[in-house]
């Protein structure tokens, strides 16, 4: 592993930026060049969450969410992220991307929609009824997700840092944000990894 890293806080909901990388020995889970599998994404993410000493080289910022961007598996982008109590990404999606997440330390919640949006041409969507998903990730636990995934993560804790480790296939070419007024989900903003530089 390399120990050449840094980590940037933002404020809940930004994307870290592709400041810094470092090599995880979990990143061989993909061979050959192949694009990874969802399976794959989540072997990553739980195996690099179980490295308690690449857990610990993250520095945690009281205020904003801290970062180090990892070689995930076959090309894919990957995130060691810390989160200060009581932040979260707000609502957003991953476009094309498959992914996976794991939570290192602490808990968060997951908030996610059963439900495919349109790709293009809305800002705003009502709702159906039974769409919303929620779960609990506690250390260890996590999930993988789908192409255009609509999601929220949160650390609802008041005193207690929570991190998470995060793969995404193809690296992610676009996320979209939204805001959230009931069953009303408005389309707020497209961003672009220039964006995240």
């Amino acid at each position: 592993m390399s120990s050449a890293h840094s980590a940037v806080p933002t404020a809940a909901g930004s994307v870290p930026s592709p400041s810094s990388t470092v090599s995880s020995s979990a990143s061989s889970a993909s061979s050959g060049g192949a694009a990874p599998t969802i399976a794959e994404l989540l072997e990553f993410v739980r195996s690099t969450a179980r490295n308690e000493e690449l857990i610990a080289s993250l520095p945690l910022d009281p205020e904003g969410r801290t970062w180090i961007r990892l070689d995930g598996p076959g090309g894919s982008e990957a995130w060691l992220i810390g989160w200060p109590p009581g932040t979260g990404t707000g609502w957003h999606d991953h476009a094309d991307s498959i992914g996976a997440f794991t939570t290192a330390a602490g808990a968060l919640k997951e908030h996610s929609l059963a439900v495919r949006l349109p790709t293009d041409g809305w800002k705003t969507l009502e709702l159906t009824d039974g769409v919303d998903r929620s779960r609990e990730l506690a250390t260890g636990q996590g999930r993988a997700f789908g192409q255009n995934h609509v999601h929220e993560v949160l650390n609802e804790s008041e005193d207690v840092h929570a991190v998470s480790v995060h793969a995404y296939y193809p690296p992610l070419p676009r996320i979209r944000r939204f805001s959230r007024t009931g069953a009303v989900l408005r389309l707020e903003q497209t961003e672009s990894p220039e964006d995240w530089q």
